[in-house]
């Protein structure tokens, strides 16, 4: 609130909707920011340019290099691995901020949340921009990955609780199509990011620091727009209370959040793990070529994409706990038969089973929120999620760190190199095991020991609110405005999905 009394531009207040406001103009407007920070998942593009950015058409290698050398040396290129960092960070700090700052996305509105996420995420690549020029590469770490991971954060939870409240009848539908942009960012702004730096690329220059100065002021006007295209829906207090929402500080006293934690983190460090080793698994275990493994990688992407929206909106049929059940059971079919059909020598069903896993991956992100929302209210569900967050963290380093380790004890045990991955896909599927009892024990009701009876005082949300939304039958009816915010991210989506299908038809044109 602004010392007038009046609300200022980013307040909640000042994003209530009005009358006849059309909510399908909200999830275009959370794609507009996921479709930018989802790019997080494509900076690995980035790596071997940078690892030449001092040497330009080959690296300028420093043999006695480490870590701590690394961060700030001026006369020795960059390792991958030392790049890579700024990956773990990226999700690190997404996991911890949304945590961290869930309640006070709640209380200040998803506007103000998307306008911070826009400052840190965009701010944070124009930093890692600086970093490039000096060739510092802990300004590239605090820019890229600390900064950049709170803003990947504030902007990852910013539309859940808006659009769970905007679509009470479609709660998986909703969160599902806003984070399947997430999912997709990488599919878009990777290929965005190859034509960019082949046209900065100079004698003198890999072009890095020049795309990242481009994108980040693409992004920003993505983001700002989105940021400012949010809207709640107008509510009331309810003169008699019903069942209560749990507020977000009791939620995590309750065994149902700590089970579906577990649901969450078990489910994505199986995904996680195979997502990481796709790629050299079809080359090491079929004998693909680089060009067929990159068709692999966006066709993953594809299903990735796909699976957010497919089972978030079944959910919303079957529900979410029979969702999960089905991630879980048929994961396990997926993981323990892989080893099989790599003996077999059927690439096709392999690859098809791996993009099945990865759809279930993508659909366990995009199904949770709802799932949240089923078992603790929609009042503070935006903050819960930010703290079930902790468990996609987590999962960052379960799942690589198994799936590496297994495959260097079988590599340096003499296994040959088409069945190092199989003991690794028996335990991945011995991880969804415990998730699918994790799973069974969920009770999806709100927990009335820590319900409240009356509004928080420490809260500026009104308690029990009963969202004035239009019928969700009329508002089928998408509107001119709606077109364009659409067509707005539709654009660049069909322009992704696109490039990676042309990517992807090597896998099915006998290229190996």
């Amino acid at each position: 609130m602004s010392s007038s009394g009046a609300p200022g531009l980013l307040d909640r207040e000042r994003i209530v909707a009005r009358p006849g406001f059309n909510r399908w103009l909200v999830p275009p407007a959370a794609l507009a920011i996921h479709l930018c920070i989802g790019m997080a998942y494509g900076f690995s593009v980035f790596w071997l340019p940078l690892s030449r950015a001092l040497g330009v058409t080959q690296s300028v290698a420093c043999p006695d290099l480490t870590l701590g050398r690394a961060l700030f040396t001026t006369t020795c290129d960059w390792r991958v691995a030392d790049l890579g960092w700024m990956y773990t960070l990226f999700f690190v700090f997404l996991g911890s901020s949304a945590a961290l700052w869930g309640g006070w996305l709640e209380r200040a509105g998803p506007r103000k949340a998307g306008v911070v996420s826009a400052v840190c995420w965009c701010g944070g690549i124009v930093l890692a921009a600086v970093g490039v020029i000096l060739h510092q590469l802990w300004i590239m770490w605090l820019g890229g990955g600390v900064i950049g991971g709170v803003g990947l954060g504030l902007g990852y939870i910013s539309p859940v609780s808006t659009l769970v409240k905007w679509f009470p009848d479609r709660r998986g539908m909703a969160t599902g199509m806003a984070i399947m942009g997430f999912g997709g960012g990488a599919m878009i702004g990777a290929p965005l990011a190859n034509l960019l730096m082949t046209y900065f690329r100079t004698p003198t220059s890999v072009g890095v620091w020049q795309t990242f100065l481009v994108m980040a002021a693409i992004y920003f006007v993505f983001m700002m727009s989105g940021a400012f295209a949010y809207r709640v829906p107008d509510s009331v207090v309810s003169a008699k209370p019903k069942v209560e929402d749990v507020h977000y500080r009791d939620a995590i006293k309750t065994k149902q959040f700590w089970l579906i934690w577990a649901v969450l983190c078990l489910n994505v460090s199986a995904g996680i793990g195979v997502i990481g080793m796709a790629s050299p698994m079809l080359q090491e275990i079929f004998g693909a070529s680089a060009a067929v493994a990159a068709g692999f990688t966006g066709l993953i992407s594809l299903f990735n994409i796909g699976g957010r929206f497919f089972w978030a909106s079944l959910s919303d049929h079957i529900g979410r706990k029979a969702t999960y059940a089905t991630f879980f059971l048929l994961g396990i079919v997926l993981y323990a038969s892989a080893p099989s059909l790599a003996r077999a020598g059927s690439q096709a069903l392999f690859v098809l089973a791996v993009c099945v896993i990865v759809s279930m991956y993508g659909g366990g992100f995009a199904t949770i929120p709802a799932y949240l929302a089923d078992t603790f209210g929609t009042q503070y569900v935006g903050a819960i999620h930010g703290r079930l967050l902790t468990a996609w963290s987590t999962a960052g380093i379960i799942g690589p760190v198994l799936v590496n380790y297994i495959r260097e004890a079988e590599v340096a045990a003499g296994i040959p190199r088409q069945q190092v991955y199989d003991v690794t896909m028996y335990v991945l599927a011995g991880l969804l095991v415990l998730g699918f009892f994790a799973n069974a024990l969920v009770k999806t009701q709100i927990p009335l020991d820590f319900a409240r009876g009356k509004p928080n005082p420490k809260s500026q949300i009104p308690t029990n609110p009963e969202p004035r939304i239009p019928n969700p039958d009329r508002a089928a009816a998408f509107g001119m405005r709606a077109a364009f915010a659409w067509t707005a991210v539709g654009i660049p989506l069909a322009w992704g999905t696109w490039v990676t299908l042309a990517q992807a038809f090597v896998l099915f044109s006998g290229g190996r």
